[in-house]
């Protein structure tokens, strides 16, 4: 299984650090947030043509990007103003054209607050325009060679799009080879269907995967049975990333990055 590892884990490290540490851990891949490496909007593909450079020059392989709106303002998903829509729809594109000058294949959609639903919107309308949005913008996916993989989230997240099955639904009308299913532990552990099934059920659909725990920390140290998920991987014949992404900022980044390891390692052994 190909192990990646998202780069805000090692959140006090500038970025050639950041990829040194997690190839000095073992991971064989760098997953990066975009606001990570400056204001994405003022980013140009030579910009990132050099990082993509530094993470390779380090052993690693770019995954592609995550938290695609994280520290962004006027951007929404769903917004009933096109003009709030076009702004996005233009930002992502760019993103598209970043990710492929690093050299990353994937980019995972999640982004709740710019796509949860005011009380004043209509659902059926709003998900009209998801999947315009995403069929609008699949061309110039394919052209960049790289694939939104759309992640559900929780409710205590976001009101829009909180199952797996609820996505492939909506992946289903939009048709494109390059929109398609992310599966999060985290994530998966607030459905009601045990994680597992939803990975069998799901894997035809789905293009990344992100190894974490409810608790915010990473695989195998909370309840969840990491080991149970990754025999459904293997079981399935999954061909992508599994990347390590974490969210407790009390621990330090490169511990949180081994021990996950070890996890991962032991449960892929299996």
């Amino acid at each position: 299984m190909r192990l990646a590892i998202c780069n805000e884990t090692f959140r006090d490290l500038d970025f050639a650090e950041t990829c040194a540490a997690a190839a000095r851990v073992g991971y064989s891949g760098l997953e990066v947030a975009p606001f990570t490496l400056g204001n994405p909007s003022t980013l140009t593909t030579r910009d990132a043509e050099r990082f993509g450079a530094v993470v390779r020059d380090h052993g690693l392989e770019m995954v592609g990007f995550h938290w695609l709106l994280a520290k962004t303002e006027g951007f929404h998903l769903t917004h009933p103003d096109p003009a709030v829509r076009r702004r996005t729809f233009d930002y992502a594109r760019h993103l598209a054209e970043l990710c492929a000058a690093m050299g990353g294949k994937v980019m995972v959609w999640g982004s709740p607050q710019q796509r949860t639903l005011e009380p004043s919107w209509d659902r059926a309308e709003a998900e009209r325009s998801f999947v315009r949005f995403f069929q609008e913008l699949s061309p110039h996916l394919a052209a960049a060679g790289v694939t939104v993989a759309f992640e559900f989230l929780g409710p205590k997240e976001t009101n829009f799009i909180n199952t797996a099955a609820e996505t492939i639904l909506l992946l289903e009308q939009i048709a494109s080879p390059n929109v398609r299913l992310h599966l999060d532990v985290k994530a998966m552990a607030a459905d009601v269907r045990p994680i597992p099934e939803i990975v069998r059920d799901s894997l035809p659909w789905t293009a990344h995967f992100h190894a974490n725990d409810p608790n915010l920390r990473g695989p195998g140290m909370g309840e969840v049975d990491f080991r149970a998920i990754a025999a459904e991987l293997v079981r399935g014949d999954y061909e992508g990333w599994v990347s390590v992404e974490v969210f407790d900022t009390t621990v330090e980044g490169e511990w949180m990055a081994v021990e996950s390891l070890k996890e991962l390692n032991k449960a892929f052994a299996k």
